[in-house]
């Protein structure tokens, strides 16, 4: 049995285990949180080296990226440094291909028109590929990356723009604590619904990294369309509660919840390497083809129908 194991900065509460058949193969699926500590997390990776067949890290990003330009973060690099056997991955690898795909899919399936919709993207950075797609199926995107990341208020109304201000910020704000980036451990489960409730109401789609959402999404989310990663049952009741229409997850379920882009990289990087396959992007696309990942869709509030 393969094993593959998430060693995530965030909560501990969110942690699950699974068993699945993936293309034949059974696979042992870990995520385990350790509420905020980069040093358990590197003691983790440490001794997993070499023990299981790949390693996602979740919580936190290896690079952030604009257009062709990848900043990496000082603390995710030494992270991943503490395995020299076992593959390290941040999901970078499935945000640039899985997650363009499933903007594709969901406008060419007449599921989301993406046309003029007002579009809310938490982090442009944190999914570059999603954004791109977004906008070439005709969304009007606004970023979140001064506002959720550095907590300045001043919205992004372009992925040029994005690209401006990441050639002056990005590297500097690479090398700070993570956790000044990025809600870490028991702070991925406290809400600041009132800071940028404003941009929420004024958006008809909210796209992006689901601790963000869940971080600053105001109380009222009544005919909101989310396209985001992992969600448990008790955040899909959440939302449910808020009026959230639509639900979207890049990933696949596995027992009643999604795991994070990282760990189906983690899954895709064991198959690949398995039949001797370099992890390129071309690789990624024929893989996630011969698997048919499709995304998770839910109707929320008997909303199916009237979208």
């Amino acid at each position: 049995m393969k094993k593959i194991v998430s060693i995530s900065i965030g909560s501990s509460k969110r942690d699950h285990h699974v068993t699945a058949n993936i293309m034949g193969e059974d696979f042992s699926i870990e995520r385990i949180g350790t509420d905020g500590s980069m040093e358990r997390a590197m003691d983790l990776v440490r001794s997993l080296d070499g023990k299981v067949d790949a390693i996602g890290m979740g919580g936190i990003d290896l690079y952030l990226q604009a257009g062709k330009k990848s900043y990496e973060i000082r603390e995710a690099a030494r992270l991943k440094n503490m395995a020299q056997i076992t593959p390290v991955v941040d999901g970078s690898g499935l945000k640039n291909t899985l997650e363009k795909q499933v903007i594709h899919y969901l406008k060419n399936k007449d599921i989301v028109d993406f046309k003029n919709k007002r579009t809310l993207i938490t982090c442009g950075m944190d999914r570059f590929g999603m954004a791109e797609a977004l906008v070439n199926c005709g969304a009007h995107i606004l970023l979140g990356d001064l506002m959720f990341a550095l907590n300045i208020n001043i919205p992004i109304g372009s992925l040029k723009n994005l690209q401006r201000v990441a050639a002056i910020l990005a590297p500097i704000a690479c090398r700070l604590p993570f956790h000044l980036l990025y809600p870490t451990g028991e702070e991925q489960n406290k809400n600041v619904s009132n800071k940028y409730g404003t941009y929420f109401d004024d958006s008809e789609i909210i796209a992006g990294d689901f601790h963000y959402i869940k971080r600053f999404m105001p109380e009222e989310m009544g005919g909101k369309i989310l396209i985001t990663n992992t969600v448990t049952e008790e955040d899909i009741e959440m939302l449910e509660k808020r009026g959230v229409a639509m639900l979207v997850t890049t990933t696949p379920e596995f027992q009643g919840r999604s795991f994070g882009t990282n760990v189906m990289e983690a899954v895709v990087v064991s198959l690949l390497r398995d039949r001797g396959r370099a992890c390129t992007s071309n690789e990624y696309y024929k893989i996630i083809e011969e698997l048919s990942l499709k995304p998770r869709i839910e109707y929320l509030n008997n909303m199916k129908g009237l979208l």
